[in-house]
């Protein structure tokens, strides 16, 4: 009787996992260096490869964001102005940008709205007065959302607000992180539930089922009053955001109060996220009244994430960057952009364009400050400036075309904003508005020193390695 070896088995068995892994990557990775690592991972490693794969090179995160994001209900769907002859009119105000508005136009599928006010609030002296004011004169419905929800001082303030608008008979809805949620004891859902509020956590860590991503996050940060003012921004709610106030952690940082009808849109924005979290559709009906103009600013939201949202904001930006005439000025605490983002700036700056971008000093995750200097160097050998912001820690993220465009929101300029979380940003038409943030930019520049070659070659045999290694990790950081 002739019998088979078990080796011949097992090496039978490992051809055929090797190869359905190998296949795998080749039919499901975007990029065909990433699939020729794998495939030769999965051949080279008998039993070992195909494992590591499985753990590593399957991109579960947007699996679990297409889970996450089922179909939205109808009722969901905030009416937006999109008046055909006001569009016309819209665009006739913007012909020097019609590619980059055409852009937004094909990755959103949102309208651009014109009659916006948008005023910057730097840090929380700014910030949170106005954030309270309007929570204090609620009638009818608060939206807020925010990723990080402190329950020190500056928090209990809102807590205490919310608490109040509750006491009259305001509708309210408060959606947190499940992960940003961790940074301060007693949770603040907890302390809101206490008082009546109708809180959700996006995502949250759990035992039973096993969730316990770190990915998906809800970094989206929006406070909508009546249908009648927003805020939105960078700034979570805390008093780390209290700079003048002496504390172990700071974090300066800009804020946006808007009025106008792109409220519309961060309506539509909270009422998705909060019936993923929740399964509820809520939309108040003073959500839908048609928002008068109340300035100059045409306003559109860009919504990104990982899912049917994926890239959205990376695109609108190259081709922000690619319509720039004179000068690209961005501000963010994180900075490690993916090889489209960085190729377009360097890009920019090979053609002339002026390109300034602001960097904290002391960043609070030194692992993407490290990773982060590994790409500096070749950046500024192409054109780019490069400017550290003295601390505290500065949190903003601000990002300027010429005179006339900007985009603010909650997204950094990395991998996890750009691929890994849930973001919001909204791009601003206007030259008044512009020009303020070109004065916050000049003030901030004038406080900051500029890095320079000569300085980055400084590092050590030891710091140079340091940095490469991080920067083997960011797209994880």
């Amino acid at each position: 009787m002739l019998t088979i070896p078990w080796e011949a088995f097992a090496l039978t068995g490992w051809l055929l996992v090797a190869i359905a892994a190998g296949l795998h990557a080749l039919l499901n990775l975007p990029d065909p260096r990433a699939a020729w690592g794998w495939i030769a991972v999965t051949l080279l490693f008998p039993f070992a490869g195909p494992v590591l794969y499985v753990l590593f090179g399957i991109n579960r995160v947007q699996t679990r964001a297409r889970q996450i994001v089922q179909a939205l209900p109808d009722e969901l769907d905030t009416p937006q102005r999109d008046d055909a002859r006001e569009q016309i009119a819209t665009r006739a105000r913007l012909e020097p940008r019609l590619p980059l508005v055409h852009t937004g136009d094909s990755v959103t599928a949102s309208p651009l709205l014109a009659g916006n006010q948008i005023r910057a609030l730097s840090n929380g002296e700014e910030a949170f007065p106005p954030m309270l004011a309007a929570i204090d004169a609620a009638e009818q419905s608060i939206a807020l959302a925010t990723y990080i929800f402190e329950t020190n001082p500056a928090g209990r303030d809102f807590i205490d607000a919310l608490g109040r608008a509750h006491d009259r008979g305001v509708d309210i809805r408060v959606l947190v992180d499940g992960i940003g949620e961790l940074y301060s004891i007693p949770r603040a859902v907890r302390l809101l539930r206490r008082r009546g509020i109708r809180c959700a956590r996006f995502h949250p860590p759990q035992l039973l089922p096993p969730s316990l991503h770190i990915n998906l996050r809800n970094h989206r940060k929006v406070l909508l009053v009546d249908g009648r003012i927003g805020f939105t921004g960078g700034m979570n709610i805390g008093s780390r955001y209290l700079i003048q106030e002496p504390s172990r952690v700071q974090a300066a940082d800009t804020h946006f109060e808007v009025v106008g009808p792109v409220l519309s849109q961060l309506a539509s924005v909270f009422s998705a996220d909060w019936y993923l979290a929740t399964g509820e559709a809520w939309a108040p009906s003073c959500w839908d009244a048609e928002q008068p103009a109340e300035g100059g600013s045409i306003c559109r939201v860009i919504t990104d994430g990982p899912n049917e949202d994926l890239d959205h904001l990376r695109l609108v930006l190259e081709a922000a960057i690619g319509s720039a005439r004179e000068r690209i000025r961005i501000m963010t605490p994180y900075f490690l952009p993916p090889p489209e983002l960085e190729a377009a700036l360097t890009g920019a700056a090979l053609r002339g364009v002026q390109v300034d971008i602001l960097l904290p000093a002391k960043n609070d995750v030194r692992a993407v400050h490290y990773a982060s200097r590994h790409k500096l160097g070749r950046m500024m050998e192409s054109g780019l400036n490069i400017w550290y912001q003295p601390p505290p820690f500065r949190h903003s993220k601000l990002f300027v075309v010429d005179d006339d465009y900007a985009m603010i929101g909650s997204a950094n300029l990395d991998a996890r904003s750009l691929r890994l979380n849930f973001e919001l940003a909204v791009e601003i038409y206007d030259d008044a508005f512009c020009a303020d943030l070109h004065d916050l930019f000049n003030q901030a520049i004038d406080a900051s020193s500029r890095l320079t070659p000569d300085t980055l070659n400084q590092r050590g045999g030891l710091e140079r390695i340091r940095d490469a290694g991080c920067w083997l990790f960011s797209p994880y950081l």
